[in-house]
Formats: C-alpha cells, structure tokens, sequence
C-alpha cells in the first residue's frame, strides 16, 4: 500500500486550487438516473469513490465518458438499464444508497446492496427507508439487499411530508432526487442544510425539477412527470478548503485558496480568526496568512451539523491544537468513534486525553516525527497536518483512506513548499 513520507518544518506559500466536492458529485452523479438525456459535470474530482460510483453506473448500463483534464464528465443513462447496485461495487463506498431513490422513482423498482462498516461509526439506511415509504415504496432487506418497488396499484412515488429523526445529508438527497419525479408535493422537514444540498438541488431545477426552500430546513418538491440533460459544475470542497486553512495555520504561511467559499466554512473560519490566523475572502478564492501553530492560540469547540462545526473538520483543527498555545476542549456529537486519529498524534508526541466524546488537547512545543497509521478519510489528513510541522521525518501509511476524499493532496502540498513524497 501507499504511504506519505514527510519531512516538517516548511512554510506553506503560493496558491492552490480546491477541487470539487466529493459529497456533491457522488449524489450529482446518482441524479443523472433521473434522466434518459445527457448529463454533463465540470469539476468533478479525480477521487477513488467517484471512480468507484462510476464503476457502478457503467454495471447499471449508464455510458460515461471523460471530457479534457478539468474534471468533466459525461453519462447517458438510456434504457435500457439494470436497476441494480451489487455488492462487490458498493462495499467500500457508503454513498452507494444515493442510487437507491433515482432509480425507484424513474423505473418503479430497485436492488441496492447495503454498504459495509464503517470505521467512524454507525450510519443507518433506516431513514432512507422511512422517508422512501411514505411516498409509496415497499422495501424489503433480504439477503444483505434493499429490495424497493412501488406499492400496488402505483405507477410512480407519490408526494409525503418527510420529517426524519435525524438530520441526514444522504437521506435528504436521496427525497430530493426521488421527489422530483413524484406524483404531487413532498415535504421535507429537518432537511440537511450543507452546501452540497443546494447545489444538488440547482443541478434539478436545471434538469426540470421543481424546489424551493434548498438550503433551509425545510425544502418543497414538486414533482413534474420528467426531467430532461443539463450541464452543472460541481461546487467547491469545503471540507478540501478548511483542510488546507487548518495545514496552513499550523505550519505557517501565505496561501491563496483558489474557489475556496468562507460563506461555507464560516464555523471553522471563526475559530481560526480567534487563534490568531488571518483569513479573508477575496474574488478568486479565501488568502489564509499564519506564523505558525505555536503563536496561535488553543481553540475548544464542539461538533454539529451545518452550519455548525463540521464533524469532517475535527481531526485536522485538532491537529492544529495540539501545538498552539493553551489547552482546549474538542467535543465530538455526530460520530461515536471519530477519536481514533488520537492515538497516532500521540505517537508523534502530542498530549491529548479522552473522556467519552470530550478530547482535551494541551498544546506542546515540539512534535517529532514518527510512523505513523491512518485510520479513516479525516485521520490522514490530520495525520499530514502533524507531519507537515514535526520534527524529522513522518510516515504515514494506509493513506488509501486519503485518496478517498482528496484530490493529489500531495502535489498540491508539494507546490506550496512542503516536503512531501508518495512512496508506492
């Protein structure tokens, strides 16, 4: 398996472009099911689970296609097509149930494997299957399959008012997808309210689809008898973006985010502003000027849902806390087992102790390198956070979880002045 090996102690300088949302793409791409029409993406980022999401439109008869070297793609869904998400497609990819409302509102039935663990914790389809029924779908897990077709005496979904017991991005877009070819009005309440919700929500309207209230807890759906192509570009990576505020901050530096939103992160950015990083919005992108994690100061806060502090971004501030000065307090609400970066920052000489969901981080002068172990999407990017400021070299290994949400994070990195190689 790949590693990152990466020698601290560089400033961060120059410019770096953020690519598209992973959390965006993968719904935009279930959308195109919607449709026997075109549909084109720009920006779409070069990232281990869209390749994976576009394995499993070819297996259902979807043809893809690459256009240039700027992250556009092209998919044709055009009957006829197999409903179907097997297993050995979607086990490593949770998103895989996104396919699920599309294909049960364009062709009245579906087979969805359910997904694999997931070593953050828990993320239950429950809703998914609660908020799908209310508009008419019958829904069977049997032999590890979500099995979906329209109750008798239906020719399409119906519209329901949805309210879930928990607010969940992935439950929210699959009833926007599956709305917005229903028969009549769906409400949903408790919506999602992250960025990737209304811009999923604009690449419908532009297909046909009928919302309003995208971006607020409660999104109205109106559904019309068909949806046509469309052209869409894939909006910004917060997540990338506060990733490299936090890599930034922490080794020190002058760095232009280019397509960065600060309207999106404003969470992360008030905290960072309060340790003492400089952070403004310009036209092209966020500028994030820092003189490094030790003349910073400590920050607590605790995690919740948009626009709140993203659970997404925990482990790489963490990062940053555990050199800046003071002691602080990281609350973890979304997941049950998201501290288990923890341990390897420890490794690299970083004084963290844990109580239930509360992290204490006391900052220290010096982290020094060391081998060092991912453990999921997030941890890496914490981990190279910590290696990008210790002292000597550190490894970290089972990088493939990086590779799953960052595109080239390594070169992007290397061109702003760090030292940082892949070792293959």
């Amino acid at each position: 398996m790949d590693k990152l090996l990466i020698r601290g102690g560089q400033r961060l300088s120059g410019e770096v472009t953020i690519s598209g949302a992973k959390n965006a793409a993968l719904p935009e791409l279930c959308a195109a099911l919607l449709t026997d029409e075109p549909v084109v993406l720009h920006n779409v980022p070069r990232l281990k689970d869209v390749a994976t999401m576009r394995t499993l439109l070819n297996h259902m008869g979807v043809v893809t296609e690459t256009m240039g070297e700027r992250g556009g793609m092209r998919f044709h869904a055009a009957d006829p097509l197999k409903p179907e998400a097997p297993y050995e497609l979607v086990k490593t990819m949770r998103a895989s149930v996104l396919a699920l409302g599309p294909l049960l509102a364009r062709f009245g039935h579906a087979k969805v494997s359910l997904p694999g663990g997931c070593a953050i914790g828990s993320r239950p389809v429950d809703q998914h299957i609660k908020g799908l029924s209310a508009m008419g779908a019958e829904i069977v897990v049997e032999h590890g399959y979500m099995v979906a077709r329209l109750a008798p005496g239906l020719t399409r979904l119906k519209g329901a008012r949805i309210a879930t017991d928990m607010v969940t991005v992935t439950g929210t877009e699959n009833f926007l997808m599956a709305a917005a070819l229903a028969d009549g009005e769906t409400i949903l309440e408790n919506a999602a309210q992250e960025p990737e919700i209304p811009d999923l929500a604009e690449m419908l309207i532009q297909m046909g689809a009928q919302i309003e209230g995208h971006g607020s807890s409660r999104i109205r759906i109106r559904g019309v008898e068909r949806l046509h192509g469309c052209t869409h570009q894939v909006v910004a990576d917060r997540i990338e973006a506060g990733t490299f505020l936090c890599a930034v901050a922490a080794s020190g530096g002058d760095v232009l985010l280019r397509h960065g939103r600060i309207d999106h992160l404003e969470a992360v950015v008030e905290k960072l502003r309060d340790a003492g990083v400089t952070v403004t919005a310009v036209d092209s992108g966020i500028r994030v000027q820092s003189p490094g994690a030790h003349r910073l100061r400590a920050q607590s806060f605790r995690t919740t849902e948009y626009p709140g502090f993203p659970t997404d971004m925990q482990a790489q501030f963490m990062a940053l806390n555990c050199l800046a000065q003071g002691t602080a307090k990281v609350t973890e609400t979304i997941f049950e087992n998201r501290f288990m970066h923890v341990n390897e920052l420890v490794r690299l000489g970083a004084s963290i102790q844990i109580d239930g969901k509360v992290a204490v981080v006391e900052g220290v002068s010096q982290l020094s390198g060391a081998t060092v172990m991912a453990t999921d999407l997030r941890a890496s990017a914490s981990l190279v956070i910590a290696g990008l400021v210790a002292e000597g070299e550190t490894r970290v290994d089972r990088i493939y979880h990086l590779d799953r949400g960052y595109d080239q994070m390594e070169d992007k990195l290397r061109a702003l002045g760090a030292n940082i190689e892949r070792i293959r």
